[in-house]
């Protein structure tokens, strides 16, 4: 038996995205380069595929609709590993009990193991348990950590502070009541795109209270400057999964009001000070939007003292870690599970 689990539509793709490179590329148009870099053949036929089944690039900006796609495209495009056992919950979130659901790994048996808070993607207003389901069971089963998935309050019914108010009190609860397969403090803090955003945000809120804070930081492409001024936003501002167009409505139903760009709540790219902050792993993508912003918080944290470790996949696109049925596709993104829970693990040693 495999050791993941495809859709049917998944499994359709993964075969087409498996043909030669040079056919690829005389299906689907290419070689694709931008900034002297090539795109990967195989993601250029994903974005072929992905437009013609409207999935992405239509402009159709209806929440729940949006909602719909978002939960279609991510069963399609990423498999789901069966070694890790799942199970749903609550956490207390800033104003009522938040759903979670809690990723085990099987090799990890009745040991302690450093968990993990995940805070999905989607602009703060689509994504949730099932979008990033499939991310999460990779990153459990590679980082040999628990994993727990938050289910934060979305905008436009919750916006701007609502998501990182429920990220804070649910890193809160995992940190003072530890389970008894977790390691007491040892609690890192993960996201994607959005959740990128928050947990940089997370970071800099528990240092400024000064309370304890996660051991450690992953950001997988984070949006961290809600102004929108780098040259990648309008580099890749179409025809690369995530739109300018896309960001810009996200923005304005999390964040309406220009005066909030600038803040560090929801910029944190701006905040003064960088320093003080967990050690970090910066994952970027070169042809996303978010690229220019997500290797400049890298850079600011290593300017601050923090330890930063950062990779940009230079051929690849915004959410490439939930598309496995890309060639190398789980490949990528066990290896960010591998070094997400090495740093982890050397944080809580360094403690």
């Amino acid at each position: 038996m495999s050791p993941y689990a495809h859709s049917l539509s998944g499994a359709v793709t993964t075969a087409a995205l498996s043909l030669p490179p040079s056919v690829l590329t005389r299906m689907f148009g290419g070689p694709h380069v931008v900034d002297g870099a090539p795109l990967q053949p195989a993601t250029q036929a994903l974005l072929s595929i992905g437009a013609r089944l409207g999935l992405i690039d239509d402009n159709n900006h209806d929440v729940a609709d949006w909602r719909r796609r978002t939960r279609r495209s991510s069963d399609m495009a990423m498999p789901k590993a069966r070694s890790v056992d799942v199970s749903d919950g609550t956490l207390p979130g800033a104003e009522s009990d938040l759903s979670v659901r809690w990723y085990r790994p099987w090799q990890a048996g009745s040991q302690r193991q450093p968990t993990i808070l995940y805070l999905h993607g989607g602009g703060w207003v689509v994504g949730d348990l099932e979008t990033h389901d499939g991310l999460c069971r990779a990153l459990a089963v590679a980082s040999s950590c628990n994993v727990v998935s938050l289910d934060y309050r979305l905008a436009p019914e919750s916006p701007y502070p609502a998501a990182l108010d429920d990220s804070v009190a649910a890193f809160r609860q995992l940190r003072d009541t530890p389970t008894a397969d977790g390691i007491p403090g040892g609690i890192a803090v993960m996201g994607d795109s959005a959740g990128g955003n928050l947990a940089a945000v997370l970071c800099q809120r528990m240092r400024d209270l000064g309370e304890p804070g996660p051991v450690a930081q992953g950001l997988l492409y984070p949006a961290t400057d809600l102004r929108m001024t780098s040259p990648s936003i309008d580099l890749f501002a179409d025809g690369y999964f995530l739109t300018k167009a896309d960001m810009q409505w996200y923005r304005g139903l999390y964040a309406p009001s220009m005066e909030q760009w600038s803040d560090p709540g929801v910029s944190p790219l701006l905040a003064d000070d960088l320093s003080g902050l967990p050690p970090a792993w910066v994952w970027t993508a070169g042809f996303d939007p978010l690229r220019d912003e997500g290797d400049d918080y890298a850079a600011r944290l290593q300017d601050a003292g923090v330890e930063v470790r950062h990779r940009c996949y230079a051929d690849q696109i915004h959410a490439f870690a939930s598309m496995g049925i890309l060639p190398g596709g789980m490949a990528r993104t066990l290896d960010i599970g591998r070094q997400m829970g090495a740093l982890t693990r050397s944080a809580i040693a360094s403690a």
